[in-house]
């Protein structure tokens, strides 16, 4: 989980929420709005990806700690669990929500480059790219990992005389 932050105000938001599995590769591209704090990404998350996969039993996120312990503790309160911290810490990122910031970065550029005020009209089409192009480190689409079946592809235009 990583964000991508300080876009242009976009139908009031601001901040994108960037959530790849790291097995499978799917990625979630998940607006936020200015100022978001550890109970907005929680409920967030709740909304987005806990519905669909239930919780996770790790989260590697270069958000500061106090953030990331904030927002697990919020986490269990909606799920009415107890969380017993570890103190120790551990960093374990492999750039793979970097590397995925920086591509979306560039996509949303490329397609918004006239009116960067419109990248949260993309970002469904971006996700439906990144989850739909194959994937050398794990032989396929993500969205083949995830649902076993080939992504769908897009209905090709036909013009048509009158």
């Amino acid at each position: 989980m990583d964000f991508i932050a300080s876009l242009p105000i976009s139908q009031g938001y601001s901040n994108i929420m960037v959530v790849i599995d790291q097995l499978s590769k799917f990625a979630h591209f998940i607006p936020l709005k200015q100022g978001f704090n550890s109970k907005t990404v929680a409920e967030t998350f709740i909304q987005h990806i806990v519905k669909l996969y239930g919780f996770r039993k790790s989260i590697v996120s270069d958000r500061d700690r106090v953030f990331i312990n904030n927002f697990w503790k919020l986490l269990f309160k909606y799920q009415s669990t107890t969380l017993a911290m570890s103190s120790s810490y551990h960093p374990q990122s492999d750039n793979q929500t970097e590397n995925l910031n920086r591509t979306l970065e560039m996509y949303l550029r490329c397609f918004v480059f006239d009116h960067p005020k419109q990248w949260l009209e993309m970002l469904p089409w971006a996700q439906f790219w990144y989850n739909s192009s194959f994937h050398q480190s794990i032989g396929m689409f993500p969205y083949q990992a995830v649902y076993e079946k080939l992504p769908p592809t897009l209905i090709k235009y036909k013009h048509s005389e009158a």
